[in-house]
């Protein structure tokens, strides 16, 4: 496997490119923390087990953004990227579960020497320092779309502190863009509560890229037809930001 793609910089200007169903779409050039927020959504698609196979998961490439360049101040001093989750760092895990589900994994970081970083050695990912992380959301979510692949028809956005997203989830999502790739979809629970992660299709690049601030992609949301898949439990809902917050949900899964 090779070793992990380093992006020290990246541009942010962009140039246009046709977009799918003849819209224009602006395609980022090669280069390079956050979350897509809530947003309305329609047209739900009833839930599925997590059964996509990894190698037919989608038939056009897709893209997968861990924003990891946040300080995580609520965990007082921890780090929850870091916290164990089935023997590995978490964040490790995200990223081993995007390559096992066939996509381009793309991580950002607070810079390439940080800790969170050394957790990715030999994965096949590309890491994108954000020097400007306290920012906030947009500043990885700019990054992320920089650093996609030319040929990427989507960017799946993941927070990468929700542990039960497997790598099942991930192709069963990138199956369901597959389907209609000029769409915005996002996961939910079981129950239909909108979660994560959202993929969003390449003629919405240009409007991820010109993000300010700690919003994440709400704005953008509200004014997509969202597709919703649903995903088993609470996998797309899960997300762990406080010491209490991680031992309350190990607690559940030891007893």
């Amino acid at each position: 496997m090779r070793a992990s793609l380093e992006v020290g910089s990246y541009r942010q200007e962009l140039r246009a490119a046709p977009g799918p169903a003849g819209r224009e779409a602006e395609r980022p050039p090669r280069g390079g923390a956050g979350r897509a927020l809530p947003g309305a959504g329609r047209r739900a698609i009833q839930p599925q087990p997590s059964q996509a196979t990894p190698n037919d998961a989608h038939s056009k490439p897709l893209a997968l953004l861990l924003p990891a360049a946040g300080s995580a101040t609520r965990m007082r001093g921890g780090d929850k990227l870091l916290e164990e989750v089935g023997g590995e760092p978490l964040l490790a895990r995200q990223a081993r579960a995007g390559l096992a589900a066939g996509l381009t994994v793309i991580v950002t970081l607070p810079a390439l020497d940080h800790p969170r970083g050394a957790t990715l050695a030999g994965l096949d990912v590309i890491r994108v320092p954000v020097p400007d992380a306290a920012e906030g959301m947009a500043a990885s979510i700019r990054a992320g779309v920089a650093a996609c692949p030319e040929e990427a028809e989507g960017l799946m956005i993941l927070p990468a502190d929700m542990p039960e997203i497997d790598a099942g989830d991930l192709a069963t999502l990138a199956a369901g863009f597959a389907e209609d790739p000029a769409r915005v979809l996002r996961a939910t629970g079981e129950d239909g509560t909108p979660g994560h992660p959202v993929v969003f299709p390449r003629r919405l690049f240009a409007a991820l890229a010109a993000l300010k601030g700690d919003e994440g992609a709400r704005s953008i949301l509200k004014g997509e037809d969202v597709r919703l898949l649903a995903l088993p439990g609470r996998h797309a809902l899960t997300d762990l930001d406080t010491p209490e917050d991680w031992a309350a949900w190990r607690a559940t899964r030891s007893g």
